[in-house]
């Protein structure tokens, strides 16, 4: 029987130097990787990323567990039989964070809520739990908040257990353990019991604080993004600069911040309204003068400056005044635009344009027989486009 990796970390997941045997070498993911007899590097697992780290320097990319060994994917061969392993120690540190975090929240979420843990994610900047929630409230996670932070400035004690199976009855766990055989617990101590093979912290207080970002419904469940630790740190500090950068920019309180911002969203919508209605007022207008000056019924124009909607509202003006085929390209710097335009008593269907028109600004779009609208990824021929839709439409008329 193949002899399993010995597990440094469960033991003390705060060592983070360790020197131990090759015991097997190979190719993993097209890269040179080994099995050593024994590791500080935790594999991915529950819900838990990877250590980071190195073998006799060289970088670990990655690591995860193959029938009870732990296999190493290295940057490059390792020549020695006998290395020195070395873990990230900010990474190993930041995991047990965000893991015992994790134990303490679903902890609440089970005490105060009744709700459990369905799964857990570690992520590089947010973690998540998605739990066995139809609705939550405000008021609901600010009291998961409260009493998750409660159990970690007591500076409860963290510790593990190794039982088997048929004792696993004698800890009041928080859910059945998956696994068989021997269950190693970890406990923080008189608040939650979870069979668990993650790295955790010593006590709750190395946690530091426990924030929930945001949620979001997930099939009929609810998941949860939080941080802890550090990373709430980070999170905290960067709120609070760009607060502070609002408060200044809007010359009020950081408390009146929210209701500076309504205001102006308020303003801005009138303002919009207003301006919509003066754009407006200058389409029909400019509508009138492309009329007066039209030498048939084709009137055909290319923009440089106007936007999609300015030149379709224009198009629509002209052909509600008048019998008219109008046809507007619009020339931006990574972009074409068609618009494509007749009034209804021409029965014309402008659609008959795209095979011809489309294939010069490899456009794509469509509309209705007496509007078309095609976006193009070039505008280098927006000019022979419209050339070919006048003479399309001088042979209809």
């Amino acid at each position: 029987m193949t002899q399993e990796t010995k597990r440094l970390y469960l033991d003390d997941p705060y060592q983070v130097e360790f020197e131990a045997q090759i015991v097997e070498k190979g190719m993993r993911e097209q890269k040179p990787a080994v099995i050593l007899d024994q590791t500080c590097f935790y594999p991915e697992s529950g819900g838990q990323p990877h250590d980071k780290g190195w073998v006799d320097g060289i970088e670990v990319l990655k690591v995860f567990e193959e029938e009870g060994r732990i296999v190493h994917i290295l940057e490059k061969d390792v020549e020695a039989e006998s290395i020195k392993g070395k873990i990230d120690r900010e990474t190993r540190f930041d995991h047990m964070q965000q893991h015992s975090g994790q134990h303490i929240l679903s902890q609440c979420f089970h005490e105060l809520l009744e709700a459990e843990t369905l799964s857990f994610h570690l992520g590089e900047d947010v973690s998540t739990l998605e739990m066995d929630l139809r609705k939550v409230s405000d008021e609901d996670v600010e009291r998961m908040e409260k009493r998750a932070n409660q159990v970690v400035f007591q500076d409860r004690e963290v510790k593990t257990h190794s039982l088997p199976e048929d004792k696993i009855g004698t800890l009041p766990l928080r859910r059945p353990p998956k696994k068989k055989g021997i269950i190693r617990v970890v406990e923080v101590s008189d608040f939650d019991y979870s069979a668990c093979g993650g790295t955790h912290v010593r006590r709750t207080g190395e946690v530091g604080l426990i924030k929930i970002l945001r949620w979001e419904r997930i099939r009929d469940n609810i998941r949860f993004e939080f941080v802890c630790g550090n990373r709430a740190l980070q999170d905290y500090t960067l709120k609070n600069r760009i607060l502070r950068d609002l408060s200044n920019r809007l010359t009020v309180h950081e408390q009146e911040v929210p209701s500076s911002i309504e205001r102006l969203f308020s303003d801005l919508k009138s303002q919009k309204t207003a301006i919509k209605k003066m754009r407006e007022k200058v389409a029909q207008h400019e509508a009138q003068e492309f009329i007066q000056n039209a030498e048939g019924k084709i009137i055909k124009k290319i923009f440089q400056e106007k936007t999609h909607e300015e030149m379709r509202f224009l198009a629509l003006n002209i052909i509600r005044k008048g019998d008219f085929v109008v046809l507007f390209g619009l020339k931006e710097k990574e972009r074409g635009l068609l618009i494509l335009a007749c009034s209804e008593k021409l029965n014309i269907d402008m659609r008959e344009l795209v095979p011809l028109v489309s294939p010069l600004i490899n456009g794509k779009g469509g509309g209705n027989p007496s509007l078309l609208e095609l976006v193009g990824e070039s505008s280098e021929n927006i000019d022979k486009a419209l050339e070919k839709a006048q003479q399309f439409i001088e042979k209809k008329i």
